[in-house]
């Protein structure tokens, strides 16, 4: 190694799984766990053994890692001895090489949400991190509440993080519970811990972002000395989440001063996989991914106006901070009304079509865009159907079926079990290679639940296409965002569906029209014809 080591704890199966609305299966666990310890984070956290059901069943699978697989819990209680206290007891019996237990450092909680003497919550942090040693557990010690707990008693807080430190705890883990710390305060503190005796070495951070600034923070701790950071992927957690790793991890990789002082088991090929794993993240949690995330964002090297569009041309550092490759991500020259000729020069290379400067063909494409816009349409956003716009203009569009007409119906109606359900169905008829074929299908799952009208129409639209079916196989639609462009009585629906396929692509389409159905179809026959392109069925 040629820098001082950093050591990188992920608590997103823990401290993750905290956040409103998200509830990990024990195959989800596993997942997840797979993914980070690809990417080569030392710690896993897995959660909180016998705290519900599926952290149980996820320790006692365990999972074959590489990173180090830690079991969370808290301190003993007030009266029992270590040996003796089942929630110790618990976390002791999952089995793993490492234990972190929370404990409280802030004398207002230990008198108040505890209510036990100042003395009996450090006797409480001494005997179980003494108790994991001795059971040969590397024991981190989670100090709770400690940046407030400093700035109220911080003779106490010392004590309290100095009594793990002394029973043998392998990291202190500072954390700001509550989010409220600003980074000046949290570099200040943490420096006071060093001088108060306690290595830098032994020093983790645990940093919440109800302020906006858990990467901040995080950094400020390493500057001031802490050797381990914690974080979750996509920055999950409860309230505002946690310190995001997909922003902390290529910070200390590719930025100074810390990409030459310090290393992590996160090599730079390992690095290229980290928008993959933001995303798998997301997909398994069925959310959209946060398109102007640092680093691994849609729209994190999104480039629209033509003047920075100009100069990424003649060099991509006078408007990127990194090689967007660095991070599995790539460089976006989006289309929209403000584009000029070197936008659309550079996002037509991009797809693979070549227009001499000058070309009249330019004008007309931006005059396109910029009229088509007006009407409600975005190109910002719909990468996939500016590329067949431009492809029409320029006369290298092959025509792949013709749609005839459709319908579609919507019917409410009492099922066999007398409930209300409502049931969507579409018709389709396509000309393809000179015949006509007529398609028919419904929108329910496989639960029998209705999907509803657009995926009636989608299912129905790509079931016979002929030879065109077979490459339409792994296509699936993957979000659906529906926007008003105009209000009142005559209100123009924009409809952008993003789409994705067997092989990792993802490709956004548009479609415009009073009736949201018809933009639907417009934005389905654009992801289609996209995919077809692709696949080079001319």
């Amino acid at each position: 190694m040629s820098g001082e080591r950093l050591y990188i704890y992920d608590t997103t199966l823990r401290d993750g799984q905290q956040t409103q609305g998200v509830q990990f299966s024990t195959p989800e666990k596993q997942q997840i766990a797979a993914v980070l310890d690809e990417l080569g984070v030392d710690y896993i956290e897995g959660g909180w053994p016998g705290a519900n059901p599926t952290d149980s069943e996820f320790f006692e699978a365990r999972p074959q890692l590489g990173a180090r697989f830690t079991a969370f819990g808290m301190t003993k209680r007030a009266g029992r001895s270590a040996e003796n206290d089942d929630v110790l007891a618990a976390v002791m019996n999952a089995g793993t090489g490492a234990v972190c237990l929370v404990g409280k450092t802030h004398d207002f909680h230990v008198e108040t949400a505890l209510g036990i003497t100042l003395a009996e919550n450090t006797e409480n942090i001494s005997r179980s991190v003494e108790y994991l040693v001795a059971q040969g557990r590397e024991a981190l010690f989670d100090a709770e509440h400690f940046f407030d707990g400093y700035k109220a008693n911080p003779a106490y807080a010392l004590e309290a993080v100095r009594a793990a430190y002394e029973a043998g705890a392998r990291w202190i883990v500072l954390c700001d519970t509550n989010g409220g710390t600003l980074p000046g305060e949290i570099g200040e503190i943490t420096r006071a811990v060093i001088e108060a005796g306690i290595p830098g070495s032994h020093l983790g951070i645990h940093t919440h972002n109800d302020t906006e600034s858990a990467v901040a923070g995080s950094l400020a701790a390493i500057d001031a000395g802490a050797r381990q950071i914690q974080g979750t992927l996509n920055g999950l957690g409860e309230r505002c989440g946690n310190a995001n790793l997909t922003t902390l991890i290529p910070t200390l990789l590719l930025k100074e001063p810390y990409a030459s002082r310090y290393e992590t088991g996160i090599s730079c090929d390992a690095l290229t996989g980290l928008v993959r794993a933001s995303r798998q993240l997301d997909d398994i949690l069925n959310r959209v991914p946060f398109r102007q995330a640092p680093y691994v964002g849609a729209s994190a090297f999104a480039h629209k106006a033509g003047l920075h569009a100009s100069a990424i041309l003649k060099d991509p550092s006078t408007y990127e901070h990194i090689d967007p490759g660095l991070v599995g991500n790539e460089r976006i020259i989006p289309m929209s009304n403000q584009a000029g000729q070197s936008n659309l020069r550079r996002r037509l290379s991009e797809a693979g079509l070549t227009v001499d400067k000058g070309d009249p063909a330019l004008a007309r494409i931006l005059d396109i865009i910029k009229q088509r816009e007006a009407e409600g349409y975005t190109y910002d956003s719909a990468q996939a159907s500016f590329e067949l716009l431009a492809r029409k203009e320029l006369g290298q569009m092959p025509e792949f079926f013709e749609v005839k007409r459709y319908k579609v119906t919507v019917e409410r109606r009492k099922n066999k079990y007398d409930r209300m359900i409502s049931l969507s169905e579409a018709v389709v008829v396509v000309k393809v290679d000179g015949e006509k074929k007529l398609s028919v299908s419904e929108s329910l799952d496989e639960t029998g639940n209705d999907r509803g009208p657009v995926n009636a129409l989608a299912k129905a639209l790509s079931k016979d296409l002929g030879r065109y079916s077979e490459p339409l196989a792994d296509m699936r639609l993957v979000d659906f965002k529906v926007r008003i462009t105009q209000g009142g009585t005559e209100a123009v629906t924009r409809v952008i569906i993003d789409s994705e396929d067997g092989q990792g692509r993802r490709w956004s389409t548009v479609g415009v029209s009073p009736n949201i159905v018809d933009a639907s179809f417009e934005a389905l026959l654009d992801a289609i014809n996209w995919k077809l392109l692709r696949e080079g069925r001319h």
